[in-house]
């Protein structure tokens, strides 16, 4: 079971994994886990699956258990891996929490219900009962995709839930509610992670955020900057973070954000195919030729994947 007093395992860069399709939309595991050995040798301190950047929307719950088991596998416990829970009910969404854990995973990132939106009252319960699985539980606050806005003394409420150990804002403007969640926050083992595809990092940071979970095509760029930050060298993360400004942004627009997520892994060369599964978009020519020009500025370079043979 989780013990409630140690330090959350779930900070720094946790980038959420995209799940790479074959070109009849077919799971591409080689794929999979070659983009999962790149964060690795980018130096991220855990990775993510079945989040809003990894389509798991479209995914069935074979497959869900499949992705997990692939990439608890690679990792190998090296950083924590964080499953995505994303449920309609209290019940289903301890079916997943348990399916997470079965896998190998280290924490779960829980999307509250949103088919009908629970009450104030019934957040704790929820939570409460994901947590009783014995995975860390990290609050996914994210209004603008389930309907359900958790003010910051809601999210302190949950925060002294025993097993609930972080909180993932997601509701912009995300760096005023870091800092509101984190001046009321007084459960010691509670912290704070930024989302929004990083968009705000810095901001984040500044408020009090200690780590963020961008989509994952650029870690190896984006870990540099927390590590500027970190040493307090403000002025160069804030240089090298100017830079990706532009493809963070570009990766947040509704409907095609996984297309773009994954025009950028094919164009370092970590996966294949672009293919998305319906409601996801594939790219038009207009839109691709615009990230085209945003990565030639950006001088992207190519991702490095050590050589494991376990592709």
């Amino acid at each position: 079971m989780l013990n409630t007093e140690q330090r959350p395992t779930v900070q720094g860069l946790v980038p959420i994994l995209a799940t790479p399709f074959g070109p009849d939309g077919s799971l591409d595991l080689p794929g999979l886990r070659r983009l999962t050995e790149f964060q690795l040798a980018s130096g991220v301190h855990g990775v993510a699956v079945l989040g809003m950047a990894s389509e798991a929307f479209a995914l069935t719950s074979a497959e869900r258990r499949l992705v997990t088991q692939e990439v608890a596998q690679v990792v190998a416990n090296a950083v924590p891996l964080v499953v995505g829970v994303a449920a309609t009910s209290t019940v289903t969404a301890v079916e997943q929490a348990a399916e997470a854990a079965a896998a190998g995973a280290s924490a779960v990132m829980v999307l509250p219900p949103f088919m009908v939106a629970p009450s104030p009252a019934q957040l704790p319960r929820f939570y409460g009962e994901v947590a009783a699985v014995g995975l860390e539980v990290m609050v996914q606050d994210a209004p603008g995709v389930t309907g359900v806005a958790m003010s910051p003394p809601q999210i302190a409420e949950l925060a002294a839930l025993p097993g609930v150990t972080s909180v993932k804002v997601e509701a912009p403007p995300t760096a005023p509610k870091v800092a509101a969640v984190v001046d009321r926050i007084t459960t010691s083992g509670f912290v704070v992670l930024g989302g929004q595809n990083a968009q705000f990092l810095l901001d984040e940071l500044a408020a009090g955020a200690v780590g963020t979970m961008p989509a994952c095509e650029i870690p190896d760029l984006l870990a540099p900057v927390l590590d500027d930050w970190r040493a307090g060298r403000y002025d160069d993360a804030r240089a090298r973070f100017d830079l990706l400004l532009p493809l963070l942004v570009h990766g947040l627009q509704p409907g095609i954000a996984w297309a773009v997520h994954k025009e950028v892994l094919v164009a370092r060369g970590l996966i294949d195919h672009a293919t998305v599964r319906l409601p996801a978009r594939a790219l038009d020519a207009r839109a691709r030729t615009g990230l085209t020009a945003i990565l030639d500025r950006l001088h992207l370079p190519a991702a490095t994947v050590p050589l494991t043979g376990i592709h």
